[in-house]
């Protein structure tokens, strides 16, 4: 099965135009973790993270500084990826453990229809249900997830990634170009404490985020995380090893990034740029210059039509993608001619059953090389989640103990029972989870942790109006119920099909 020749491909400045036969079209493999933000890894020069697959695939193709998701959640975060749309345009779809309406086709499908073999291990379309809308299959493909493993530490997966791709092979036909979607579960929540610790890794070596207190809670779950992200990334070292061996490493266009940001508060489930600024490394044999260090803009959504273009290929059209192929940039010897975005655009809606009636915090954002700008459509909520839940027991729990939009672990913890007992600690409380205005803005240059909202400052009102102008404009054109009409708060209609649907008391202002 082995193709020991290069790809016979024609290009021009806009990517790939054909290919000499359909078995000439090139082998996929996209890579994505789960919850691992910008720049835990350690091509990006984050020590006390060592990702060699991640890394050998930076070094050997282009390696992207500014990639973003569309949403802060996995589920929608992935629904995008696989459609090319932006949550918004993709009804249930763009929201957290719902259903994936049938008639918008996934690049997968496309995939399949014209030859390839496709598959998958480890998470997919995830977490909802697809079954509930007429899918014969998770949107990403058949399944492998047969082969199994004793993990090293609790928070990790038993799937064996790496054997499942070996098997996933087995069933390709000979010249058969294939597909493989590895989806690690990691570094999801929850991480077993003290696993870095285990792992002879060094607190001392940790600085916390911005957005978080430097403190040694917080830095022992950081290294926690970090065991995590390189679980992950052994498998990938192991299926680049095969790849190699069967000889269609430079037949395979690699692709390797996260689905949102890391599982800390003000992160993932949040617009700031520790929810959205994902990684991306992108590798494909003689065809991408080796060792490319880029700074171009780069939205996810762009994903699924860069691959249809590598495979020569097109949707079909019925709803189109609002990504745009990288291989024009990719390829080019002067990419600075190339038309480059501006700006990126994401948003969202529900993430858990955080507040009263499952209500979501709906987000729209703009965030361009220097600003980021978000829209809260009802800063009457609770960003992370009202405060207070009815547990089990159908008591009440005390102020400050629920935010159950931010993942459970030492570090929320830490927020719940420390709050505002700590002066010191207070900024980051409040950061992270009281009510917001309906604007933010932020100079992400002087400000990467996006800690001082420059919004209602005079001097940057002209910035601001600019910015929100835009917004508005691509909403409406991308038609964003949120925008649009008739029904803004259509989302709310959308049932949350997995998870738990908690109980929360009514706000004050109902």
């Amino acid at each position: 099965m082995s193709r020991f020749h290069l790809i016979p491909i024609v290009f021009c400045a806009s990517g790939i135009l054909s290919y000499a036969s359909k078995q000439d079209r090139p082998n996929i493999l996209f890579v994505i973790s789960d919850d691992q933000s910008w720049p835990y890894a350690s091509a990006y020069g984050t020590k006390w993270v060592r990702t060699p697959g991640f890394d050998r695939v930076a070094a050997g193709g282009i390696i992207f500084n500014n990639a973003f998701v569309t949403s802060p959640g996995s589920s929608p975060s992935r629904a995008s990826i696989l459609t090319g749309r932006y949550p918004w345009q993709i009804e249930e779809a763009g929201t957290h453990a719902s259903s994936f309406p049938l008639k918008y086709k996934t690049f997968t499908q496309v995939l399949e229809e014209n030859g390839y073999l496709v598959g998958y291990t480890g998470k997919p379309w995830a977490p909802g249900n697809w079954e509930i809308s007429g899918w014969k299959q998770n949107p990403v493909g058949k399944d492998y997830n047969q082969k199994k493993l004793k993990p090293p530490y609790s928070g990790i997966s038993n799937i064996d990634y790496a054997g499942n791709f070996e098997l996933f092979l087995k069933e390709r036909k000979e010249g058969q170009p294939f597909f493989f979607w590895f989806g690690a579960h990691e570094p999801h929540r929850a991480f077993e404490e003290g696993s870095g610790i285990k792992e002879m890794k060094n607190e001392t070596d940790v600085l916390a985020p911005g957005f978080l207190p430097d403190l040694t809670v917080v830095r022992k779950d950081l290294l926690d995380y970090a065991v995590e992200i390189e679980w992950f990334d052994k498998h990938l070292v192991k299926i680049l090893d095969k790849l190699e061996e069967i000889g269609e490493m430079d037949n395979t266009l690699i692709i390797v990034t996260s689905d949102n940001g890391m599982p800390f508060p003000r992160a993932k489930a949040n617009c700031y740029d520790a929810g959205l600024h994902v990684p991306l490394a992108i590798y494909w044999g003689p065809y991408i210059r080796k060792g490319k260090v880029s700074d171009y803009m780069v939205s996810l959504v762009d994903i699924a039509p860069t691959i249809l273009e590598a495979a020569g290929l097109t949707s079909d059209g019925t709803y189109p993608m609002a990504g745009k192929s990288l291989l024009g940039y990719m390829t080019s010897k002067k990419p600075g001619m190339i038309n480059q975005r501006r700006e990126i655009f994401a948003g969202r809606e529900r993430h858990s059953s955080s507040r009263y009636e499952n209500r979501g915090y709906p987000q729209r954002i703009i965030r361009t090389d220097r600003y980021l700008y978000i829209r809260n459509y009802h800063p009457e909520y609770w960003p992370a989640g009202d405060p207070q839940v009815y547990r089990n027991d159908s008591i009440l729990s005390e102020m400050h103990q629920a935010y159950l939009d931010i993942d459970d672990g030492p570090t929320l913890r830490f927020y719940r029972n420390t709050n505002t007992k700590d002066n010191s600690f207070l900024p980051f409380f409040l950061a992270a989870v009281a009510k917001r205005p309906a604007e933010e803005l932020y100079d992400v240059v002087k400000d990467p942790y996006c800690m001082n909202n420059l919004a209602g400052k005079p001097e940057f009102e002209r910035t601001l109006r600019g910015l929100a102008s835009r917004l508005t404009t691509v909403l409406k054109e991308t038609g964003d119920p949120r925008e649009t009409g008739p029904d803004p708060e259509i989302w709310e209609t959308y049932p949350r099909l997995q998870g738990e649907i908690r109980k929360f008391p009514a706000p004050d202002n109902k």
